[in-house]
């Protein structure tokens, strides 16, 4: 597929981690932050997040922890989109740059008055893509939406957790990320679309509805007349499959997951779990109905080894299983550590960062560091027609923000 032109309003995490994955195809994305208000700190909050990880003299805007992962290889422009002159330029680097996709994550209730509905920009341009995350879609147009917030009403956190303990959010942003693939996916929808009807499309994703979609294991049990015990938290066992759950080492945790009756016969010919079989736990259905019981029975045997041991127990028997990683050790796996995309520090430094989803040929997996706040915005002006004075007039008019080693 040819690299596509995507221009993206975007802050946080969910949109930016959409456009991240266009930018590791080697698509050019730029992004878009608003000018400077004279109240806090300006554009994305995220770029004032987390460690200082390279010095700047003007603050490290772009140099932070937590910024910098999902905004590897994007230019950045800053507009005011509130003002008639900021939509104007906006409008004309979508024709003149021949955009292919528009994103934006801020409120729907916004979109007409900073000029960047759907309908707007396609009379700018026809067969323009637009995609829009929310927290509950358009028709919900000034609900704000962030992750913690969605995995509340979404049922996630209701779901996570220890059985007898409070609910709990996920260890990582899933929502956030389950929204940008979600634009990911309805991009790449739209542009095999376009390449047969030649018309451009609109894309709404609403976080809660994309969070609810992964209910696909609780929600529809509603109908069954469900008990409570299978729609609520449980720990780390599996509600249905018997015994999967996290075990104790003598020098840690394993665990273990049996999917079926011949895993579990299979668990139980290793001799140290001989003891655990007996007629009625032959069957899914039978260990569930001693599943407590047989929690602790397999505990017991499984606290009396090192996980090395056990692990190449289970491996010889075939046996799914996982060491518990902590984030460092996922790092050095050997199905990871190869795949791993990198960016280059201002000082040269490399630093390894999460894999691509899936592995595409001509993937960008060494990208350009985050770019400085409105670092970019005079080139890509002067790309869609606008002169130096012009950006100098609209910077002093408050429509656009330039960087500057000057200032």
């Amino acid at each position: 597929m040819k690299p596509k032109v995507v221009l993206s309003l975007e802050q946080a995490l969910s949109l930016p981690s959409a456009t991240l994955r266009f930018a590791q195809l080697g698509w050019r994305v730029i992004r878009i932050e608003a000018t400077p208000t004279g109240h806090g700190l300006p554009g994305d909050p995220n770029r004032y997040i987390g460690k200082r990880i390279a010095d700047d003299k003007d603050g490290g805007d772009a140099l932070r922890s937590y910024f910098m992962a999902p905004n590897v290889g994007k230019e950045t422009i800053a507009l005011n989109l509130k003002s008639a002159e900021g939509r104007a330029v906006l409008h004309q680097i979508i024709r003149e740059l021949k955009v292919d996709i528009f994103c934006c994550n801020t409120l729907p209730g916004r979109y007409e008055q900073m000029g960047i509905d759907y309908e707007t920009l396609k009379k700018v341009k026809p067969d323009i893509i637009w995609a829009g995350i929310s927290a509950m879609g358009p028709d919900y147009p000034n609900v704000p939406g962030y992750d913690p917030a969605l995995q509340a009403m979404s049922g996630f956190m209701e779901v996570t957790g220890k059985e007898d303990g409070p609910p709990t959010l996920s260890g990582i942003p899933l929502i956030d990320l389950k929204a940008g693939d979600e634009v990911y996916a309805g991009v790449m929808l739209s542009l095999a679309e376009r390449a047969e009807t030649g018309r451009g499309r609109r894309i709404d994703v609403s976080m809660l509805q994309a969070a609810a979609s992964w209910l696909i294991t609780t929600l529809p049990l509603l109908d069954f007349d469900c008990d409570k015990s299978e729609i609520t938290r449980c720990g780390n066992e599996h509600r249905k499959f018997i015994p999967t759950n996290a075990y104790p080492t003598k020098d840690g945790f394993v665990y273990v997951a049996i999917g079926n009756d011949i895993q579990w016969q299979r668990l139980t010919e290793i001799p140290k779990f001989n003891s655990l079989a007996s007629e009625a736990r032959k069957t899914n259905e039978g260990r569930h109905k001693e599943r407590q019981s047989l929690y602790g029975d397999l505990s017991a045997l499984t606290s009396q080894y090192d996980t090395d041991e056990l692990v190449e127990d289970f491996t010889k028997a075939t046996i799914p299983h996982a060491r518990i990683n902590d984030i460092p050790q996922v790092a050095v796996l050997p199905a990871i550590k190869d795949k791993l995309t990198t960016t280059q520090l201002p000082n040269g430094r490399k630093i390894h960062m999460q894999p691509m989803a899936v592995d595409a040929e001509s993937a960008v997996t060494d990208l350009s560091f985050p770019s400085r706040y409105g670092a970019h915005t005079e080139k890509v002006m002067i790309e869609a027609g606008f002169r130096s004075d012009d950006c100098e007039r609209l910077q002093q008019d408050g429509a656009v923000y330039c960087f500057s080693e000057k200032a």
